[in-house]
């Protein structure tokens, strides 16, 4: 059952750091509209750990050894692990201009990922900071991404 329950928390904290901050990103150089964030995000909070439950679900099943206890719990905790991590990213765009919510936003996805990355490092052995650099890697290509795509977007429907 831990092993179940950290499948979760390990998923859905990563998706909903990723998935938000690209959001977020996205459409702060596409807009800089805080209604569209803040839309974006509950809508991502949402419909996307929905998504993310139901593809650990079924990739659990696909597993014929997982007892359905374990994959329900997998199943749960992924959802609601990428709707609070996915919900905490509206704080700074409430408190703050969208520059600087993004900022903040970022740090937040920083130390959370961090965090996380830690733990597994811990738990596999392993350097931390080789498993921290690998998934900040990842990270900031997202965050590049997302802004350039956004900015891009701007552009084209400008």
């Amino acid at each position: 059952m831990k092993k179940s329950f950290t499948k979760g928390l390990s998923y859905g904290t990563t998706s909903g750091v990723i998935t938000t901050l690209g959001l977020l990103i996205g459409i702060g150089a596409g807009t800089d509209s805080r209604l569209a964030a803040l839309s974006g995000i509950m809508v991502i909070a949402f419909a996307d750990a929905m998504s993310d439950a139901l593809g650990i679900h079924i990739s659990e099943e696909s597993e014929s050894n997982n007892p359905t206890k374990s994959i329900w719990l997998s199943t749960a905790v992924t959802f609601i692990t990428k709707l609070v991590i996915s919900l905490s990213f509206i704080i700074p765009v409430l408190l703050f201009p969208m520059t600087l919510a993004i900022f903040v936003a970022i740090v937040w996805g920083v130390i959370l990922l961090t965090i996380l990355s830690y733990r597994i490092a811990q738990n596999n052995k392993t350097k931390p900071a080789v498993v921290i650099a690998e998934h900040m890697s990842i990270t900031v290509v997202v965050i590049i991404a997302s802004y350039y795509i956004g900015t891009y977007a701007n552009k084209l429907f400008q």
